[in-house]
């Protein structure tokens, strides 16, 4: 296979929004000072996890000045921020992500274009149509010419139809969940009138939900395969997701002056989730061996989290009040084009992949729509919401077991 480069930008914008992640790791570690008399004299509240680490190492620090203890807090959290800085610099200059081979569009829409894996599947291969997510680019599915989640499905026997969303252009703008749904259609019906039959469907996070949607209005579907695609938005952390929810307020302005809510609004979002995730990556790439594959990975990666794509102003409304503050997926109350989506008509064979490790839908979120459908088989990688389809383990742990599943379905 040959090597291709992506263009990148001289500068990297990354990690975004830079200022928010530099200034969430300096107050947090900048704060140890303060925390230090707490800590001294026995009130500082440890969580149960690292109470009998933080009670010997206070027996340790009793005998040390409190100017030297503190001395010595300040220096290590300058070094700290001084690491992640140094980490963030070396990403930003590093070379530009190894890109495969294109495969054809075989039909356009709009922003939309539905990519043919065909060519580097066997011949008679099970059609497969995979609907990513709207808010990230579809290219994690396909991400290094090693390290592709698709191309590991077409090396099995499947034909993956990749529905590439693209950046919401003057008309996708205007589109709510339903006209989003509307063209997903459309592009399962081309996919189908290609290959002359109807493909089964893989949905990835909120494509997923996209994908069940689709499923409830197709009841001729011959597979339905949902990977880390939430349904109960206040499964396990609903503080959270009405937090979510209220920040649409503040946002409001800027979706009435763009038409959209902007990448840097949306990676400010995954920051609440999470709000040293950012620094702690960088701190673990900082110790990692440039030009290792392993520094490559991170790199690919890290320029795919960051070149996201905007979410339509009605569609961000839509997910912000009726999945994250009413949860109207869940309680079944969500429609799409005026017909309820509800998993219990959905009489396919189905599997949910739901990632022990996902930390931007949590397993029981994932695992609420699988007890919703009539018999979802469960697969339950140890793996993370990314992970899962670009890791490491991603070939031997999930699209080789879901090839496997898929391929075993009738054919329509």
């Amino acid at each position: 296979m040959t090597d291709r480069t992506q263009e990148t930008p001289s500068l990297r914008l990354g990690p975004r929004p830079l200022a928010l992640h530099l200034a969430t790791a300096m107050a947090a570690w900048s704060s140890s000072l303060s925390a230090l008399p707490s800590s001294r004299s026995g009130l500082q509240p440890w969580s149960a996890a690292v109470a009998r680490e933080a009670e010997a190492l206070k027996g340790e620090l009793e005998s040390v000045p409190a100017e030297e203890l503190a001395a010595a807090v300040g220096r290590a959290a300058g070094d700290r921020f001084d690491r992640l800085v140094t980490a963030i610099l070396r990403y930003r200059a590093a070379p530009p992500r190894r890109v495969p081979e294109p495969v054809p569009a075989v039909w356009t829409e709009g922003s939309a274009r539905l990519l043919d894996y065909g060519q580097l599947a066997r011949a008679r291969a099970r059609p497969v149509f995979v609907v990513p997510s709207l808010v990230n680019r579809a290219h994690v599915l396909d991400l290094l010419p090693e390290r592709s989640f698709l191309r590991s499905l077409a090396g099995t026997g499947l034909r993956p139809l990749l529905l590439d969303w693209g950046a919401p252009g003057p008309e996708e703008r205007t589109f709510g969940l339903d006209a989003y749904v509307a063209r997903l259609e459309r592009a399962f019906d081309a996919a189908a009138d290609m290959v002359r039959q109807r493909p089964a469907v893989i949905g990835y996070c909120m494509g997923g939900v996209l994908a069940t949607a689709l499923a409830s209005r197709r009841p001729d579907l011959p597979a339905l395969a949902l990977l880390a695609t939430p349904w109960d938005f206040h499964a396990g952390l609903p503080e959270q997701a009405r937090l979510t929810a209220s920040s649409l307020g503040p946002l409001e302005p800027l979706l009435q002056a763009l038409g959209e809510l902007p990448v840097d609004a949306l990676q400010t979002l995954f920051w609440m989730l999470d709000p040293l995730q950012s620094a702690r990556k960088f701190l673990a790439f900082a110790k990692i061996d440039a030009g290792s594959p392993a520094a490559e990975l991170f790199v690919a990666l890290e320029d795919w989290v960051n070149d996201g794509v905007p979410l339509a102003a009605p569609v961000a409304r839509e997910c912000f009040r009726s999945w994250y503050g009413e949860n109207e997926p869940a309680r079944g109350r969500w429609e799409v084009g005026g017909t309820v989506v509800d998993p219990a008509r959905i009489d396919c064979s189905t599997m949910l992949v739901v990632p022990h490790r996902d930390r931007i839908v949590p397993p029981a979120s994932a695992t609420a729509l699988a007890a919703a459908l009539p018999a979802a088989e469960v697969l339950r990688p140890a793996a993370g919401h990314i992970g899962m389809v670009a890791g490491s383990r991603a070939e031997r742990e999930v699209a080789a077991p879901l090839a496997e599943w898929l391929l075993a379905r009738p054919v329509p």
